[in-house]
């Protein structure tokens, strides 16, 4: 065969798998919006933030850069020189005049610097906590806003898994530097990240907006990227991001990456995922591992290894630090990043925000991030699992009966 006869071909079977993918998204986009009723948004410009070396400096000069308002929510703020540097930094606009509002959970960010708190207040700043411990309702009491969020001069937007804390500095180098992804957003998608905020702040205080600074402006499309901002409320019942987890599954034809930091499998997710690799869809799932911050949700977790192993899924333990990311791709056309984990807290209990995109390109350098991390990651073989310790075993069943608190 000549080489002009290989390169006609080689052509044409990139062609075919472009047409496949761009199908494959059509499909799934129509889906998700018909499931969720939320739209997806066109003309975006998303940018992947890797781990605080840049998601942090990426954040702080949107900080830096703003002329008219700051809207930022996140559910952890601690002690430490990220906090420090983080309030310095929007100390500095709010007394430049910007028009600042910073959204606590109470919970999460309860150890904050009662300094850097005290001057940001001083600086002008509007702070509010979400759902104070000290007036908390008996039914609040275990229901959080675990959703990060920046948006500056409504133009620009952040969400992800990093909070504000000394642990996320770095590049996932050691163990005190945590892995972590990020969103950087321009384009009508931030109108849905500023929704999630506002959803919560709406709880804080009477003033949603100020009519004479929030101008909600038309939003301009300076990317090609689709996305679609799917918040999950802590209600009884099913919530979008419930929804959005189990349709991505159903969808999934040949491939879905999983990196997530808080892995509670109930019986309908393992079904699901059980039900995915028998149609012939390859599943790998990155999770936390020797360096887990929570081994009590961790050993919760593992108590559903042994039935996703015998299906087929593929478990892997990441090695250098702790692991905090939420990422999902699928048959690399879409990707999910976020706040919400693979557990009950995210898909029932807590506040969250995940950024759907559809872009192939986005997608492709995700699925490159999480090979890397593979590079550095333990595969649980399933021989091997099974021969593991009684006192393991025991661990497992004995925090089964609170499985759905994590």
């Amino acid at each position: 065969m000549s080489a002009v006869t290989d390169v006609g071909r080689a052509s044409s079977d990139s062609n075919d798998d472009r047409a496949t993918t761009t199908d494959s998204a059509a499909r799934i986009r129509r889906t998700l919006e018909g499931v969720l009723g939320v739209p997806a948004t066109e003309g975006n410009r998303v940018r992947v933030l890797r781990n605080g070396q840049q998601i942090f400096p990426a954040m702080l000069e949107a900080i830096d850069q703003a002329e008219h308002t700051i809207d930022f929510l996140t559910f952890v703020y601690w002690t430490g020189q990220v906090g420090e540097e983080f309030g310095r930094h929007l100390c500095d606009r709010a007394e430049a005049g910007v028009r600042v509002r910073v959204l606590l959970d109470a919970w999460g960010s309860h150890t904050m610097d009662k300094q850097v708190l005290s001057r940001l207040e001083d600086a002008g700043a509007q702070v509010h906590w979400y759902r104070p411990l000290r007036r908390l309702r008996p039914g609040q009491v275990n229901h959080r806003t675990h959703r990060k969020v920046l948006i500056t001069d409504e133009a620009v937007g952040f969400t992800g898994g990093v909070g504000i804390a000394d642990c996320w500095q770095g590049d996932a180098r050691n163990e005190n530097e945590w892995r972590d992804t990020h969103f950087r957003i321009e384009g009508p998608a931030v109108d849905g990240l500023r929704a999630a905020f506002l959803d919560n702040w709406a709880e804080t205080g009477p003033e949603l907006f100020d009519e004479s600074i929030d101008r909600f402006p038309d939003q301009p499309q300076p990317g090609s990227s689709l996305v679609q901002c799917v918040r999950g409320a802590s209600e009884v019942g099913w919530s979008d991001v419930a929804t959005l987890f189990r349709a991505l599954l159903q969808l999934a034809n040949e491939r879905i990456r999983i990196t997530t930091a808080y892995f509670v499998p109930d019986a309908e997710l393992t079904d699901r995922l059980c039900d995915a690799t028998a149609r012939g869809v390859e599943i790998d799932i990155l999770l936390p591992g020797p360096y887990a911050d929570k081994r009590f949700v961790q050993l919760a977790g593992e108590a559903e290894y042994d039935r996703l192993l015998e299906c087929g899924v593929r478990l892997w333990h990441y090695q250098p630090s702790m692991l905090h990311a939420k990422v999902m791709t699928v048959d690399r056309c879409i990707a999910s990043v976020g706040s919400a984990n693979l557990n009950t807290r995210s898909v029932a209990l807590d506040e969250e925000i995940n950024a759907v995109v559809i872009d192939d390109e986005i997608v492709a350098e995700l699925d490159a991030h999480f090979e890397d991390d593979l590079e550095r990651s333990v595969r649980i073989e399933p021989g091997r699992w099974e021969r593991r310790p009684v006192w393991q075993r025991t661990a497992e069943r004995i925090v089964t009966p609170v499985r759905r608190l994590f």
